[in-house]
């Protein structure tokens, strides 16, 4: 059951954590273009679990912000890392839950994002920020491991990714993208943005794909960007509903499973 939808008005106070991959960041603000935003960035994974509460303490001294005053926490659900999906869950549960005892009734609202929908303003934000012509469509790409990549498929319209994706988060393998992308709905060649971590990896599976790259990481400071729109679309939800995203239902493969992946790619790269 979602909350009611919040004004996006300022001031506005909020609270980004993103957990999904190997980086932690977090960050606070109002998610407004050159409002308050103060953010970090470091290592994830397993240190997020240690590292993310005194983090967020931190930031919210900095701001001279209390946990009550926020209107939401945003989070972002996944695809990624299982560890850290489950951590910002925790993590964002447990602070939506402690407001109550600073006097906020039934707690603060959570607002789950994609994280691919995170990759994707990112990219778009900094393909901005460089003086790039705005994407039409963004190809967002995430490393899943195990030779796959998350990918999903997002509109840009006004100069804002549609939260709204073009094609959902799902799983790939990296040979397999450019049969999933063709066509890539909604735009021309020209006009698509593909973005990511990616490259560095899979370059050479990705070659074939049409339009520019970005390297780009799923960010804080991302979410806080996007959650004004979200927040006044409905899309907060009470603490226990603070779900991860799970694209990948089975994170173990067997070694007929491995040696078949292994063979697929090989033959991919031969022809």
């Amino acid at each position: 059951m979602s909350s009611p939808a919040i004004s996006p008005s300022p001031p506005l106070r909020l609270l980004a954590i993103e957990t999904s991959t190997d980086r932690m960041s977090v960050a606070v603000g109002d998610g407004s273009p050159g409002g308050l935003s103060l953010s970090y960035s470091g290592p994830g994974a397993a240190q997020s679990s240690a590292n993310l509460l005194p983090t967020v303490g931190q930031l919210l001294g900095e701001a001279g912000w209390s946990l009550a005053e926020l209107a939401a926490v945003v989070f972002a659900r996944g695809p990624g890392s299982f560890t850290g999906l489950r951590t910002a869950c925790a993590v964002t549960q447990g602070l939506a839950y402690g407001a109550q005892a600073q006097g906020v009734e039934g707690g603060l609202p959570v607002l789950p994002v994609d994280t691919l929908l995170a990759l994707a303003e990112e990219a778009r934000w900094l393909s901005e920020q460089a003086g790039g012509a705005v994407p039409e469509v963004i190809v967002a790409m995430l490393d899943a491991r195990m030779g796959e990549v998350y990918v999903a498929v997002y509109a840009v319209r006004h100069q804002r990714v549609v939260s709204e994706p073009l094609q959902a988060p799902r799983l790939c393998a990296p040979a397999e993208l450019a049969a999933f992308l063709q066509p890539i709905p909604g735009a021309s060649e020209p006009a698509v943005l593909l973005a990511g971590n990616v490259f560095d990896t899979y370059g050479d599976a990705l070659m074939g794909l049409p339009g520019q790259r970005q390297a780009a990481w799923p960010t804080a400071t991302a979410l806080l960007r996007l959650a004004p729109a979200l927040l006044r679309e409905g899309l907060a939800v009470a603490a226990h509903e603070a779900m991860p995203l799970y694209v990948r239902d089975k994170v173990a493969q067997t070694t007929d499973e491995r040696e078949r992946l292994r063979l697929a790619q090989t033959a991919s790269a031969a022809g």
